[in-house]
């Protein structure tokens, strides 16, 4: 099975991106239909999740190598970015804050602050970022999601480091 995935870079991009876009779509599902709000590290995670799921579709749709392995380089990149995000609100979890202050939503952050201003208080979290509102398997939404992105990186390096045949 491993040589199946790993004898195609395109194929094994594209089930990434698929991946991604099942994580997206049940993220979406926990929101809209369960009615979890996610906080602003969350939101980060989604984004870092959109950016995996772009360059690895698009590096899939090409069939150029040079291609291929600039877009797993930056799902890469982008994976990485998403991995630290949940180890530091599956962090918050573990060891929550002694205040708990609920911060701003993102979306009133960018409103409300320049963007200089917004990001790092974007990648800060609140108080919301420490509640556990889920689990699966004894594991939070952030835990997975630090598991998944360290997968898709671990598939991503092995791409991107392997001999063309």
């Amino acid at each position: 099975m491993i040589s199946w995935y790993f004898a195609a870079p395109r194929r094994a991009l594209a089930l990434i991106c698929l991946a991604c876009v099942a994580m997206l779509a049940f993220g979406m599902y926990l929101q809209h239909v369960v009615g979890l709000e996610p906080c602003p590290m969350c939101i980060v995670q989604r984004y870092a999740l959109v950016l995996v799921a772009v360059f690895t579709g698009l590096a899939a749709l090409t069939g150029q190598p040079v291609l291929q392995k600039t877009g797993a380089a930056l799902a890469l990149v982008s994976a990485a970015g998403g991995a630290y995000t949940a180890a530091q609100q599956s962090w918050l979890q573990w060891y929550p804050p002694e205040t708990v202050s609920c911060g701003r939503d993102i979306y009133g952050m960018i409103e409300t602050f320049p963007l200089q201003r917004a990001i790092p208080m974007i990648f800060r979290g609140s108080g919301d970022c420490s509640k556990v509102d889920w689990t699966f398997l004894g594991l939070s939404i952030a835990n997975w999601s630090f598991v998944c992105f360290v997968v898709f990186a671990l598939l991503l390096v092995v791409l991107l480091f392997r001999r063309a045949r």
